[in-house]
């Protein structure tokens, strides 16, 4: 299936019937092509060449990147700023908002300034507490949360207008995100939770790492029962595990984070754990392909990202396709992965 290349560099494509955007990421979606994002960790930098350099790691293999928004409560470039920059070149970013730190007067206006660089896609978050970074002094806002975050963009976008009821003159064209963590008890819950994002505005999802198949199989089921598959995309979170010390730290201390002892066990047996873990995040990609109601993979690999290009490559998910890239047609032959 043959996508145009990028019309201008920057610019969004024209808005088809029925869509939200003009991004890449929300046409390659409605086409029904499965979908691979990847987290992009903003740099403690000034440096707009140090996020090209981030960036440039992906190119050819995923559909859309996402800037983080002070992940885990810590701070770094802005993600409306990381986003910006991503633009002016070509890339599809996906711009992380978190509510922890500002209220809903500078959201908006970081809303309307995203959206006039050509920034597509916004994840709704409602952001980890301060007291899980490394300024635990700084003063949280949670003016809003995920879901009246969800609901104030779609009213921008769709009435035209911020909360106060004052017009826009133009209004924010972007498609609609938001996480959902199918591992968090009470497990029951979470679709009901989704649902609720669904019903406040959110067009696509991201979720947490699915280490436990089976218990997202039962979460896909239940989502299916309350006909939520029909009205979302939903994006499977998976990662590289670098050993089996780095999961157990994460299922210890990442809330809904499951990894069955299976996986770690087998991680303790192998001689390249971080070569193991590629192969389980290869082989989770896959299996997660053939659930009914997933739309892609969103690849979360803190610290690994330049493994991210084999492993799309190797899991097959792509089916021969080359996601565009700023280089590609200029270069056929780059596929931007560097060494240091």
């Amino acid at each position: 299936m043959k996508f145009e290349d990028e019309p201008v560099p920057g610019q969004p494509f024209p808005i088809r019937p029925g869509h939200s955007s003009g991004g890449r990421l929300e046409r390659i979606l409605r086409e029904g092509v499965f979908a691979v994002t990847a987290e992009l960790d903003p740099p403690d930098s000034a440096d707009a060449e140090d996020v090209y350099r981030r960036a440039r790691i992906f190119d050819g293999f995923i559909d859309a990147m996402n800037a983080t928004d002070g992940a885990g409560a810590n701070c770094h470039m802005s993600s409306v700023a990381v986003c910006a920059l991503l633009r002016r070149v070509g890339y599809a970013p996906v711009m992380q908002v978190a509510c922890r730190d500002k209220n809903r007067i500078a959201i908006q206006g970081d809303v309307l300034g995203a959206a006039a660089m050509g920034v597509c896609n916004i994840l709704c978050l409602t952001g980890d507490g301060v007291q899980a970074g490394d300024d635990p002094g700084a003063k949280p806002v949670f003016d809003l949360d995920s879901l009246s975050l969800l609901e104030t963009i779609r009213t921008m976008r769709e009435e035209s207008r911020l909360l106060t009821g004052r017009k826009l003159d133009s209004p924010p064209r972007v498609f609609l995100g938001a996480a959902t963590n199918p591992f968090t008890e009470p497990l029951e819950f979470q679709p009901i939770r989704l649902a609720k994002k669904i019903a406040a505005g959110a067009q696509f999802i991201q979720t947490q790492y699915c280490f436990d198949l089976d218990k997202f199989r039962i979460f896909m089921t239940r989502a299916r029962d309350l006909g939520l598959l029909e009205q979302v995309f939903i994006l499977a979170g998976v990662g590289p595990p670098a050993s089996a010390r780095a999961a157990r730290w994460m299922r210890s201390h990442i809330p809904g984070v499951t990894i069955p002892d299976s996986i770690i066990h087998r991680l303790e047996g192998a001689g390249d754990q971080q070569a193991e873990g590629r192969k389980i995040c290869i082989e989770l990609i896959q299996q997660l392909r053939e659930i009914e109601g997933v739309s892609g993979v969103h690849i979360m690999a803190y610290r690994q990202e330049k493994s991210i290009a084999a492993i799309v490559r190797d899991s097959g998910v792509l089916d021969g396709r080359t996601p565009w890239y700023p280089e590609r047609g200029r270069n056929p032959g780059y596929l931007g992965q560097e060494t240091d």
